[in-house]
């Protein structure tokens, strides 16, 4: 009975092709965070309402759900068995 790592060229225990779509998912959270910013007041006396709009509230929370979904993918995704 021979061990999968034996098998494996690189012996990680995750292939490349996973690493690479952890790193997009971590880019895809990290646009999310970026969507978040801003709305700052511009005095200390007004409420500025920008930090309600659609994009904080909702557009970027969704965003960074996404991409930690797409990371979790990454890192359960089983790689293809070669048929040779």
């Amino acid at each position: 009975m021979t061990n999968r790592l034996d098998n494996k060229k690189d012996g990680f225990p995750i292939p490349l092709r996973n690493y690479k779509l952890i790193l997009i998912g971590l880019g895809i959270v990290i646009v999310g965070f970026i969507l978040m910013m801003g709305g700052g007041a511009d005095s200390w006396d007004t409420f500025n309402y920008d930090i309600f709009s659609f994009r904080r509230i909702t557009l970027a929370p969704l965003t960074v759900l996404f991409g930690f979904g797409f990371v979790f993918w990454g890192i359960m995704r089983k790689p293809k068995e070669d048929k040779a």
